[in-house]
């Protein structure tokens, strides 16, 4: 999902999310033999994705050359997938969840299996969505876009920053932001405090807790809307970001911007494909899956999406190279190495809930 300075951060809709589902059972999910010519379903196509994050120019270039009829829906949050899932009265054939929502509709037995031998171009994948922690061996799901979350600081202040430790230094106090996002918040007080981004450990998280919560006294405010504008105009010393359009703009129009993923590690997410369980048109939804593992296809994410492609060869067919030097597009390789994708907490959420809920009446 983009990040931008609407509401459709992956991070701002995980709470909500994880939290409704936390008391689902989990049940496994079998492969199904759907994705034959013969009861993989006709020359139709129905997709339910984020809105914005699959170009006409790919769905059109697809119709055209397969005449398959595509039918693309949208929704703006995980939650809204899920409970559309969920409720068994959708008809569609793929969607697009972020990675740990993919935990989520796997342990409900929401989507099924992938026949990698009906798959091409896996191998075009960059190797940090090959194996990814969410979905071992890309079993139910192939990453399309990806993004990260790190922070950004403005050079009129800030001379250089490459540490959380930037957003927790009193030097800069009433010119700091923090994401208002219970999760993403969590990713800095965690990795700041030595512990991994992903900890469900409650004694961590109480750590992180306290590591927050002195720092709200410092803050200016907890912003997911305009902290771009606010470093652009010297409004702020540095905040916590999501990559994204909005992040990449001011990053590219204003040379005192910068987006870095902190040394710590940040964390990264990802929006992939994956084929619902008792989808009608496998056929098609295979074909599709096929043609946006193209190289050439992929790069039309970033130079008809502004996203970043999950596909390491797509870099070679991106027209808008500037997007590759972009930081908040493109996070370099070496900089998320250490970052992590950030998991469905599972009953660990109370934890962050509990301390979250504590920080905020600080």
């Amino acid at each position: 999902m983009r990040r931008s300075t609407l509401s459709r951060s992956l991070l701002a809709t995980a709470v909500v999310t994880t939290t409704a589902l936390l008391a689902t059972a989990c049940g496994g999910s079998d492969s199904s033999s759907a994705g034959t010519s013969s009861s993989g379903g006709g020359k139709t196509l129905n997709i339910y994705a984020w809105a914005g994050e699959i170009p006409d120019s790919v769905v059109k270039g697809f119709e055209k050359e397969t005449g398959i009829k595509v039918t693309l829906d949208t929704f703006d949050s995980n939650e809204t997938m899920t409970a559309k899932l969920s409720s068994g009265a959708s008809s569609y054939d793929l969607v697009e969840p972020s990675q740990y929502t993919v935990q989520q509709l796997i342990g409900q037995g929401l989507v099924q299996k992938l026949d990698h031998s009906k798959i091409e171009g896996l191998d075009n994948l960059a190797p940090k969505f090959r194996n990814p922690s969410y979905d071992k061996g890309n079993q139910y799901s192939i990453p399309w876009i990806w993004g990260t979350t790190g922070f950004a600081y403005n050079d009129k202040c800030v001379k250089s920053a490459t540490s959380w430790k930037t957003l927790f230094d009193a030097k800069y106090k009433g010119k700091l932001y923090m994401l208002d996002n219970m999760l993403a918040s969590y990713i800095a007080g965690l990795q700041v405090s030595g512990y991994r981004a992903t900890s469900t450990d409650k004694n961590e998280i109480a750590t992180a807790t306290a590591a927050l919560e002195k720092q709200k006294k410092i803050l200016a405010g907890y912003n997911s809307t305009n902290y771009a504008q606010l470093l652009s105009t010297g409004q702020a010393c540095a905040a916590e970001a999501w990559s994204g359009t909005a992040m990449a703009k001011v990053v590219q129009s204003n040379p005192h911007v910068h987006y870095v993923i902190p040394s710590e590690g940040g964390s990264i997410w990802t929006d992939g494909l994956a084929v619902p369980k008792g989808a009608k048109n496998t056929t098609s939804a295979y074909a599709f899956i096929n043609y946006l593992l193209r190289p050439e296809v992929a790069a039309l994410a970033t130079d008809d999406g502004s996203s970043a492609s999950a596909n390491q060869a797509a870099r070679d067919h991106i027209k808008d190279t500037a997007a590759l030097k972009n930081p908040a597009i493109y996070a370099p390789d070496a900089a998320i190495t250490k970052s992590d994708f950030l998991l469905d907490p599972g009953t660990a959420m109370q934890y962050f809930q509990q301390g979250w809920t504590k920080i905020k009446a600080s």
